[in-house]
Order: structure tokens, then sequence, then C-alpha cells
């Protein structure tokens, strides 16, 4: 039970309509969910506006609703808040009436283009091995310690992720790592949680179908540094040319982490081959079974983190030298003739840049690429061509399939990559609308040393087409067509 007028703490209100001094028994902003006490916050959604539902809220019996807009017909025995912003009101709401959970444990938020699972899960997985219990929220999975709890957002709403925090609290976690996504920052599913770092991998062409220019996705991932307090500290990737961007009117303490330049960390990588990497990390030599140098960054970030934590260095070096690749992130395997299968979940164009280039750094010529691509329906199209163009040009073959084309027409969204071919590359590319054969011709055109890299779903169990989830396992369907293929 929370009282209203305590919940309401630092949230921004334009007008009340009735008495604070009421005993709420949740807080919601789905109407379907609510239940008698609860308060109900009306949010403007970008399909659907929650101030449509209020009365369905109130015949469910919610006692106060959050708006933006005061209905007209109000109903006497029910408060009315009127502020200006929900979604901002909602996430306040979310952390005031689960008591502040994130001031009780250390939060480590990583935002970027690339690199937010890898990063949290090892940041995890490292702490879990130094003997800290320890939550993490990410794209592929929520944990309190060693619990799973499914993740369906890369950073949940406001009141899923502070129920999650609390938990962690009262299960005796002393950190959590979390993915902090770019629409999460924009639609401030954030706001009210009190970060003690903030890590900052990379920037990059995604979302633009949600952010419409690249511009405003800057500073969509801007926001959630301008936002941090003055305890917080930043660490922030200064190869990219828009890490310095991130910090410029930030309260937080800086530190810079680099691979090409001068900064506070620093990684160096001395070997890269399939059997892992070897690096010097701020002086100290290191190997990892990580592979790739968009893993030194993962790794280098997730060293900073924790030296920023307090962990001591020869600590922090012995748990990574243990650390595993993450699921769907560069996760390979080799049959048993010879053929190398990478799956990654690589979905925008500089990810599959680096996926590629990591292949083409430690491949020895003598073996083709053989890349399986597509794109996902009902998001930024303007990726698409680039996709494709990217795939032409760093591997032998290509075979464009369908990723999840969700509402789209596969095909339709296939036609959109071809765009990007080059033309004195067309004669390697191929399209195969159904990803299940795709990946099983790819994995047939392969002979002994040859590469086949399955890019975009990585972690995914799924297929999404029109509005359903189809079961569907990159990493399965691969293991068991090389295994017939060897027969």
């Amino acid at each position: 039970m929370q009282i209203l007028q305590n919940i309401l703490y630092k949230v921004g209100l334009l007008a009340v309509h009735g008495t604070l001094e009421l005993e709420l028994t949740q807080i919601d902003f789905d109407s379907r969910a609510v239940k008698s006490g609860a308060v109900f916050v009306a949010v403007k959604g970008t399909q659907v506006d929650g101030h449509k539902f209020i009365a369905k809220a109130i015949e469910l019996g919610a006692i106060a609703v959050v708006c933006e807009v005061v209905p007209e017909n109000r109903v006497e025995s029910v408060t009315y808040v009127q502020v200006k912003d929900s979604h901002q009101a909602l996430a306040l709401l979310a952390a005031n009436f689960y008591g502040n959970p994130s001031r009780e444990l250390k939060l480590v938020g990583v935002t970027g283009t690339n690199g937010k699972t890898t990063t949290t899960t090892l940041l995890h997985d490292v702490f879990t091995g130094l003997g800290y219990k320890s939550g993490l929220l990410s794209t592929v999975v929520n944990k309190i310690g060693q619990e799973e709890v499914p993740a369906t957002h890369t950073t949940p709403n406001p009141i899923a992720l502070n129920a999650l925090l609390r938990r962690m609290v009262d299960e005796g976690c002393v950190y959590c790592f979390m993915e902090v996504s770019s629409h999460a920052i924009h639609q401030n599913r954030i706001a009210g949680l009190d970060f003690d770092i903030a890590g900052f991998t990379n920037i990059s062409h995604d979302h633009l179908d949600y952010h419409k220019t690249f511009k405003e996705y800057i500073y969509a991932k801007k926001k959630f540094f301008d936002d941090l307090g003055s305890n917080a500290t930043a660490i922030i990737n200064v190869d990219d040319a828009n890490g310095g961007v991130m910090v410029q009117n930030s309260k937080a303490a800086v530190k810079t982490m680099a691979l090409k330049t001068v900064a506070d960390y620093k990684v160096k990588i001395i070997e890269n081959t399939f059997s892992g990497l070897v690096l010097k990390l701020n002086h100290h030599e290191l190997w990892t079974n990580l592979i790739g140098g968009f893993n030194a960054y993962n790794v280098l970030l997730v060293f900073a983190v924790s030296v920023e934590l307090g962990i001591e260095e020869m600590d922090v070096l012995r748990a990574i030298s243990k650390l595993k690749s993450v699921e769907g992130r560069f996760e390979h395997l080799q049959s048993k003739d010879g053929v190398v299968a990478i799956i990654d979940y690589a979905h925008t164009p500089d990810a599959l840049k680096n996926v590629l280039a990591t292949i083409q750094s430690v491949r020895t010529r003598n073996e083709q690429v053989i890349t399986v691509v597509g794109c996902g329906g009902d998001r930024d199209r303007t990726k698409r061509p680039l996709m494709a163009e990217i795939s032409a040009l760093l591997s032998d073959k290509v075979i464009l399939t369908s990723d999840n084309p969700r509402t789209e027409d596969p095909e339709a969204i296939i036609n959109e990559m071809k765009v990007g071919v080059p033309a004195d590359r067309s004669s390697k590319v191929m399209a195969i609308t159904n990803r299940e054969e795709a990946i099983k011709v790819a994995c047939a055109l392969a002979v002994s040393g040859d590469i086949v890299l399955v890019a975009g779903k990585g972690h995914e169990k799924y297929q999404e087409i029109n509005g359903e989830r189809f079961p569907f396992d990159d990493l399965t369907l691969v293991k068991e067509t090389l295994k017939n293929l060897n027969k």
C-alpha cells in the first residue's frame, strides 16, 4: 500500500482534482490490468492514447488517474492529477511506489547502438564470478542473481523495471547492470533512476523509423548523460566521433576509453583469431575467448566499469579471462568437416560491418565467406540497401532472406535490400525468401574451411510474421543442417 501524495514526489503537477490522501494498491498504465484501489496513468503511446481508456480504468476500480488532459466529465469519487508529461510521471510514480530501489543498488547503465547486451551480460558474469550477487536487465534475459526472468523489451516499462529492481534489492543484489535503449530514454522510462555509472559504446545507423533523423537518435542517447547526477560517472568511447557529444552537458564525472586514441582506459589488440583475443588493457596483457575488434571494446568497457566501481584491476582481469561469449553474439561452431558457422545478432549496418570485418581479419583467404542476412519489417527502411551492400562487399557469397518481416511482405523487403548491391557483385548475391531454406542452402554451399555467417537474429528463438511469433532458432537450425550434411 502507498499513499498517493507520497508517490507524487518530484512529479510536476499542473492541477489536482480530489484528495491525495488515498491508499493505493497498485500503479498501472494498461487499463486492462487495473484492479480495485489502483492509480491509472494515462500515457500517450505511439499506437494508443491511454486517455481514451480512463473511463474503463475507473470501471475496473481505479481510484486515481494521472493524465495530461483531465476529462470533462469527472467522477466525483476519483482523484485526477494533471501532469505535463505522463511518460515521465509514470516513471517517477513507479520509482516512488517501489521505494526508489535504484538508490539501494550500484546501478550501471550501458547505451549505444551496438555492444549493450554483450557488455551488460559480461559485467554480470564478471561480478558473479567475483562473488557479488547482481542483477541484469538485457535484451536477451533479465536476471536476479542466477534466476532468469524473461525479457520482452531492451528496457522494460517503468513499472516492470522498478518492480524488478525492488526484487533485486530485497533478494540481496549489490549491483545491477542494465541496457538502456534510445526508446527508453526518449520515452522517459528511466526517469527517476539513480545511475552510478553510465557507459557509451558507440552510435551508428539504427532506429530511424522511430527517431526519424540521425541527429534525433544521437540526442536521445545524449539525454541519458544529460540527466545524470553529479555523483555519477560517465565512461565514453572516444574512438566514436559522438563520444564527446554525449557528455557535453553532463554533470557526471567523465572517464574515456579507446583503442585508437589517448584515453583513461586503453586497449590494444595483440592477437585476434577464432581461438580468441590477446589484449593489452592499461598495460596488462590478457587472453579472452571472445573474438573480434568489437569485443575488444566490450571487454574494455567491462574493465573500466569494474575498476570505477572499486574492484582491483587484477581481480577484474582474472574474471574477464574466464568469460564465455554471449548467446547470439559472434557465437561460433565448427562442423566435423571443418565448416565454421557464426550466429550473430548484427542487425544494423555498423554491427554487420564489424562482424564481417572481424571474419576478414582472421580468415586465411583460402576459404569462402557465405553470409545469410535479412532486414526486419516495420523498422528503419533506410538501412536495408546498406546491409546488402556491406554483405556483398565483405562476403564471397550472399543470400538475402527474411528476418522478422512482421506486417511487411518479405519479398518487398528483400527487393529494397537488393538496391544496395554493387553491380559488380550481383552475381554473388541470391535471394531466398524462406529463412530456413536460405540457411540450409548456405550450409550446403560451404566446404571444409568455409565460414557461414547467419546474421540478424542471434539469440532470438522466433520469427515474427503478421503479428505472430513462430518458433525459429538460427543456431539450432545451423547445427542440425551441418550435422545432416556430414552424415
